[in-house]
């Protein structure tokens, strides 16, 4: 068989590619690891692909570009010149960001199969540019690897074309894979000043980008009934001191500072904390596995895992911060038992997926 091409650019690209990526490996399937450079600060990339104890990328992409129209026309035409050397047979993407879009594009245009693992999710908001990456890249391709019925059903009535399979979310592989190396390898714990605490992201450029949101989500954070343990992205960290927000938040007494974490540290804070705070979408399907089951508070106006909620894990709050201070005083004030499985897989995702690539293609 020709290689396999595995394509990641982001850090949730990595984390749900790892599980992907050992499958190939233990099927002795061969394959093309390229990160694409998306996420090219090394807190967000490298450490991650070292923390999962992952074999390094066979290339790496130093994107340049900025805006994200030239961001993902550079990346397309750089994975174009790749996939015209290594001549795979099936080019592997997951998610709905513009590395996945890129490349399945750059797929498309040399007439190879696309196999997009996570196909299917929607938000049916279309203001979300990750909206937008999902549904074009589903529909151009060949492969679609489902993980949940209703992502499935999403593809059917959209009548795309490729082939729709249900595999479950490899997410949740990650997790169980990960933890017990996590709970070995990681000391986050030591630095945290807090018994309890509620665990925060907030990185979403409709968020953060949005000064009044930034304020909003300042005041949550100064009023919280529950002290706040906060990894900080890049981007807002950026946002924050554009808008002399930042000192202020870092002197706040119930407010926990850290810089962005590696994937094993930050499962240890997501199995010990008491509820989860994020605008992020993998954080959502992590929060629903059996060995972290936490409530998750979305602080958006939509989201794509409307699984997470139907089971109980998940509530969108919005970015108002009255609903959002309200919703954290509720989630500490109750204490409701969660669902003892996963709405999005019982962790086999992976090696359901390369089954399927190796009875098509070995």
């Amino acid at each position: 068989m020709k290689p396999a091409v595995v394509v990641a650019g982001t850090r949730p690209e990595i984390i749900k590619m790892a599980p992907i990526i050992r499958a190939l490996n233990q099927a002795k399937l061969p394959s093309v690891f390229i990160h694409c450079g998306q996420h090219y600060d090394y807190n967000m990339s490298q450490q991650f692909i070292e923390n999962l104890e992952l074999p390094m990328p066979d290339f790496y992409l130093k994107i340049e570009a900025s805006s994200p129209g030239a961001q993902t026309a550079e990346m397309m035409a750089r994975i174009d010149q790749l996939l015209g050397k290594i001549e795979p047979s099936i080019v592997l993407v997951e998610g709905d960001t513009n590395s996945v879009l890129s490349a399945a594009l750059a797929a498309n245009k040399r007439a190879l199969p696309v196999g997009h693992v996570e196909a299917g999710l929607r938000s049916f908001d279309l203001r979300m540019p990750e909206e937008h990456n999902r549904r074009l890249t589903d529909h151009i391709s060949e492969y679609l690897f489902a993980p949940t019925q209703r992502s499935r059903e999403n593809l059917l009535k959209e009548n795309v074309w490729g082939k729709i399979f249900l595999t479950g979310n490899t997410a949740i592989d990650a997790v169980n894979q990960h933890l017990p190396l996590a709970e070995k390898k990681s000391c986050i714990l030591e630095k945290i000043p807090f018994e309890e605490f509620a665990l925060a992201t907030a990185h979403r450029a409709e968020n953060v980008d949005d000064t009044a949101v930034l304020e909003a989500f300042f005041d949550v954070f100064k009023k919280s009934p529950i002290p706040i343990v906060y990894p900080m992205h890049p981007r807002t960290r950026k946002r924050l001191q554009e808008n002399n927000m930042l000192a202020q938040m870092e002197k706040l007494k119930g407010v926990f500072i850290l810089p962005p974490l590696g994937y094993l540290d930050f499962l240890v804070l997501m199995k010990r904390c008491r509820l989860i705070i994020t605008d992020s979408g993998g954080i959502q399907e992590e929060a629903t596995a059996p060995s972290i089951r936490k409530r998750v508070l979305v602080i958006r106006l939509s989201t794509e895992r409307q699984e997470a909620m139907e089971a109980g894990f998940a509530k969108v709050v919005g970015t108002d911060k009255n609903q959002i201070l309200s919703a954290i005083e509720e989630a500490v004030s109750k204490e409701e038992e969660l669902p003892c499985v996963s709405p999005f897989g019982d962790g086999t995702a992976a090696e359901k997926t390369v089954e399927i690539i190796k009875g098509s293609f070995a």
